[in-house]
């Protein structure tokens, strides 16, 4: 079973927290027409897929020595979580002429017992000019804050 991504106007406030529109921020990213040019704006990009349960491009944007399998991906959106916010708190290297970069950020979730926070250091690479997340490390223990 294929979960289809929930649509999003272009016209509407991007759920990564930039303050841009979709269609200036995340959407071409998301639509596969446009690269991130940053380890940032890659993580921004994720953080909104899985807002709107987008498996496909978690999956095109994770390095393939680390990604799950579709099922498991589309399983994980079963979790009760509703992405509301994303907090960039930090950033190393992941520019443009990067080869790697780190991004820290907490994104702040509802789920049916409450408020949740997870903080995370995500590590990125780039290959071939196309930034990919490699994994990330929990630097909070997930729970209600």
């Amino acid at each position: 079973m294929s979960i289809s991504p929930t649509p999003l106007e272009d016209s509407a406030r991007c759920p990564c927290g930039s303050g841009d529109t979709v269609g200036g921020c995340c959407g071409p990213l998301l639509a596969g027409t446009k690269r991130a040019a940053t380890a940032e704006a890659l993580m921004r990009s994720r953080f909104t897929a899985n807002v709107v349960h987008d498996a496909d491009h978690l999956l095109r944007t994770w390095h393939p020595r680390t990604s799950p399998s579709y099922r498991d991906l589309e399983s994980s959106f079963d979790d009760g979580f509703v992405w509301k916010r994303l907090l960039v708190t930090a950033t190393e290297a992941g520019g443009p002429f990067d080869a790697e970069g780190i991004v820290e950020f907490t994104a702040i979730a509802r789920t049916p017992e409450g408020r949740r926070e997870l903080r995370e250091r995500s590590s990125f690479v780039r290959e071939d000019g196309t930034w990919l997340y490699i994994s990330g490390e929990l630097t909070n223990a997930p729970g209600s804050h």
